[in-house]
């Protein structure tokens, strides 16, 4: 018996799912419109999320205008119903008045949650901690400044509970908190601290979602869609050219938001493609609480997640080495995505590339994304 992450109980758990395909899966031969099956798809994965309403808001503050390295910057903020405010990055190309391609930019977790947006844009001296993680994890860019660079109005947020809309230590009970105090950015231990205790609250912000009748995708789907409007609202921005991508983390989101937003016209997934059977026996204890929505499985793959944009223009990015999944599984999602677009009448629209080397999103695949953002989006 092969062992797995729950010892005997793991093909056990793999062998629930009765039926070799998921119910919803475009793969089974019942569904053949795929306009048809999109809709009915998306509908029942927005079910199993429990999307939490929550409207875009009409007033988003202009907190600074800059220049920096030939770029336009806003730093932006906006108050939405619950927590505190999110702050955000804009870049665009110096003087542009637009309209330009837009493009959300989806930041990594990395077991980083003090930082959000500020791990792939810079409009001053990066912060030790962030030039380090830019350096291993991003071939010592800011992606999010390169491609503005390029002529896209690039748009950052700080996601749900990363950055600006971390938890913050003097909000939770005693009993939670402990000792620990929320640090000041030239705090590195502080900081340091501050993300080793965010790594274990994980667990409660799951169950409190939980009881709450939501899931962490859900709320991360949510918060994106609002930044998606933003950006799309803006004169200087063509809403019909609207794109987004990430690594890690920053894929996940990918998955969700492109597959499930049609006004995402081109997608990038750096680093988080596998399926739920690659979790379920290998690869679950790599990975955060953010990932999982219950019952799904029985109803999509994790690849159909994203492939509920097929056949819209969509690039997957991956390496060889990467420790969070195994290699015959991404390689397995390709098979499955590649039958998808085929189907779906796009297979000139999915590509799937693999790179040498652990987890990243390097100079020579950024290099590969924004190729991939400037056939699709650019005109």
């Amino acid at each position: 018996m092969e062992p797995t992450l729950i010892g005997a109980y793991g093909q056990w758990a793999v062998g629930l799912r009765q039926d070799e395909l998921p119910s919803l899966s475009f793969r089974r031969e019942e569904f053949t419109d795929p306009s048809q099956w999109r809709a009915m798809a998306r509908k029942r994965v927005l079910e199993r999320m429990a999307v939490p309403e929550e409207p875009a808001p009409k007033d988003v503050e202009v907190v600074e205008a800059l220049r920096y390295e030939g770029l336009d910057v806003e730093l932006l903020r906006w108050q939405l119903s619950y927590g505190p405010p999110t702050e955000a990055v804009l870049l665009k190309p110096a003087g542009e008045r637009g309209p330009l391609p837009g493009v959300l930019g989806l930041h990594c977790h990395s077991g980083k949650k003090y930082w959000g947006k500020r791990k792939i844009a810079r409009w001053g001296s990066p912060h030790p901690l962030m030039r380090q993680l830019q350096e291993h994890q991003y071939g010592g860019r800011a992606w999010a400044n390169e491609l503005a660079g390029r002529g896209y109005v690039v748009l950052v947020p700080d996601a749900f509970l990363f950055g600006s809309r971390r938890v913050r230590l003097a909000d939770c009970t005693d009993h939670v908190r402990g000792d620990l105090l929320d640090p000041t950015d030239d705090d590195h231990a502080g900081i340091e601290a501050y993300d080793r205790w965010a790594a274990q609250h994980e667990n409660i912000m799951a169950k409190c979602l939980f009881c709450a009748g939501t899931t962490w995708p859900a709320v991360f789907f949510t918060e994106d869609r609002i930044a998606l409007d933003i950006l799309a609202r803006r004169g200087d921005v063509d809403e019909t050219r609207l794109g987004c991508g990430g690594l890690s983390g920053g894929g996940l989101r990918t998955c969700f938001l492109a597959g499930l937003d049609e006004r995402i016209r081109c997608a990038v997934c750096s680093g988080f493609m596998t399926t739920w059977r690659d979790f379920l026996l290998r690869k679950v204890h790599t990975h955060t609480w953010m990932t999982y929505v219950p019952l799904l499985p029985n109803e999509l793959d994790f690849p159909e997640i994203l492939g509920l944009r097929a056949p819209e223009p969509t690039l997957v990015l991956n390496t060889t080495e990467d420790p969070l999944f195994t290699l015959e599984c991404v390689q397995g999602c390709e098979k499955i995505l590649t039958g998808v677009w085929d189907k779906a009448g796009g297979s000139d629209r999915l590509r799937f590339s693999y790179y040498q080397g652990h987890h990243k999103f390097d100079v020579p695949m950024q290099e590969e994304a924004f190729g991939f953002f400037d056939r699709w989006l650019k005109k």
